[in-house]
């Protein structure tokens, strides 16, 4: 996409523009009615189009192109020709998105200025398109747990479909990486992803921001829906959505069409859609607070991502992997981490999940000293913490108990917590606690500590005593 493409009915006007530009150094490609112009556009959209308003013999006007181009291919400047009776039109052709006009006859120095500045509209355009891909590919999914593998051959089975996919699960899990890795491997790869961020939005400015709007001052202004055309726009949270804009969201699933705010003409779009939620949305329908038709529609294929709690097995590889990011990105320390920070980091509570670790890492490494390894000293203590001299302060709770119970409730809790680090594999935990595998099923036994099958990985959990009859 790096030619101009040329088209009018007189040949010699055609003739005339191609070679000044082709003189300049520019390729060009010529059409000479609507039919040849959709056709060229069809097989590869030009840097540039430089339209005529009136085409003879053609099945579309000028605007009518400008109007199709502008919806199927928004990144592609298009410059008018306008005879000198037609200047209202040219006018009102830049409101519905043309770039610039050039009345008829032209002077040449004139001309240039108009496409070289054009052209360079169209250059950033394109620089900025192939950015957002970049970041979209950039989002990669880091993880070898069971729980993670599982997550991956759900995403894996989604992305050669058109399926509508709801992603649930608490904030900070990687919903939207998970959406992006659903767009990145699909065949809508090289179109655009939108993200809608719906608990972001002005409930005022959802419909605005969503559809675009038309006034006589500004023009056309494509909303959302009409810059994810041809590839996937992602509902972040949509249950922040407001309800009277689920209404108009359903139909555009149904129609595949919409107006523009303050518009009357229907813009077709042809889009994806993947959406995300940490919210109940049965519980919101129940609640008169979401629409269950659009929960029908948007709800096809259900995908859990599971919690950082759920995949600890993860947290070091996706530890070392903000490093590096953080590293590359930000110039931080390329620090390591020693086995012990390891090990503490995943025993830790993370209520924010993937989120919050990586926030994490970022603050030690931009608070931390140096460049050496990253020690469990660095990193934040919760209830209980050692002291220098090794003494272990309790929690309130823990330190009320009789020693007995204390001591049961200490290790249950730790054996819980070092059985779902790895994973619920006993023999590794076996391994790292220094017991004997038996004797740990003994004392897991004893304990009321039992595994079960979550997420795709086995976790452990306390066994509830039934009521006594």
């Amino acid at each position: 996409m790096s030619d101009i493409l040329i088209v009018d009915d007189e040949r010699d006007i055609r003739e005339l523009i191609s070679d000044i530009l082709e003189d300049e150094g520019f390729a060009t490609r010529k059409a000479a009615n609507s039919e040849e112009c959709m056709a060229e556009i069809g097989q590869e959209p030009p840097a540039l189009l430089i339209l005529d308003i009136w085409l003879k013999d053609s099945q579309m006007d000028g605007i009518d192109i400008l109007k199709t181009v502008k919806r199927d291919n928004p990144e592609v400047p298009v410059v008018i020709i306008s005879g000198h009776g037609n200047i209202e039109i040219a006018v009102a052709a830049i409101k519905q998105g043309a770039y610039d006009f050039i009345e008829k006859p032209f002077n040449i120095d004139q001309l240039m200025v108009v496409i070289r500045r054009a052209m360079e509209t169209s250059r950033l355009r394109r620089e900025n398109t192939d950015l957002r891909r970049k970041e979209t590919g950039a989002a990669e999914m880091i993880g070898n747990s069971a729980a993670f593998r599982a997550l991956v051959a759900q995403l894996d089975k989604v992305t050669k479909s058109n399926g509508r996919v709801m992603l649930t699960g608490p904030a900070g899990v990687g919903k939207d990486i998970a959406a992006r890795y659903i767009h990145s491997n699909s065949a809508r790869a090289s179109a655009p992803f939108v993200t809608v961020n719906c608990a972001s939005i002005e409930p005022e400015r959802m419909e605005e921001v969503l559809f675009g709007r038309e006034t006589a001052d500004r023009g056309v202004e494509p909303g959302l829906l009409e810059q994810a055309h041809g590839g996937v726009v992602f509902f972040d949270e949509v249950a922040d959505m407001p309800l009277g804009t689920q209404s108009k969201i359903l139909r555009v699933l149904v129609d595949q069409q919409f107006q523009r705010v303050g518009g009357s003409e229907n813009v077709r779009v042809d889009l994806r859609v993947i959406s995300s939620t940490n919210k109940a949305l049965e519980a919101e329908i129940e609640a008169d607070r979401f629409r269950q038709e659009l929960y029908h529609r948007l709800n096809v294929v259900p995908i859990a991502v599971p919690t950082l709690a759920d995949r600890r097995e993860d947290i070091p590889v996706l530890a070392e992997h903000f490093i590096r990011s953080f590293n590359e990105a930000q110039g931080l320390p390329l620090r390591e981490l020693t086995d012990e920070a390891v090990a503490l980091m995943q025993t830790m509570m993370w209520p924010g999940n993937v989120r919050q670790l990586k926030n994490l890492v970022e603050r030690i490494l931009i608070l931390g000293d140096g460049n050496g390894p990253i020690e469990a000293r660095d990193l934040p203590r919760e209830e209980e913490k050692v002291e220098d001299e090794g003494r272990v302060v309790l929690s309130g709770a823990l330190a009320t108990l009789p020693l007995r119970e204390a001591r049961e409730a200490f290790e249950r809790e730790y054996l819980l917590t070092q059985i779902n680090r790895f994973g619920g594999n006993i023999s590794r935990t076996a391994s790292f606690v220094g017991m004997e595998r038996s004797a740990l099923h003994r004392k897991l036994k004893s304990l009321g500590v039992v595994t079960s099958n979550k997420a795709g990985a086995r976790v452990a959990h306390v066994e509830q005593e039934e009521d006594m009859v």
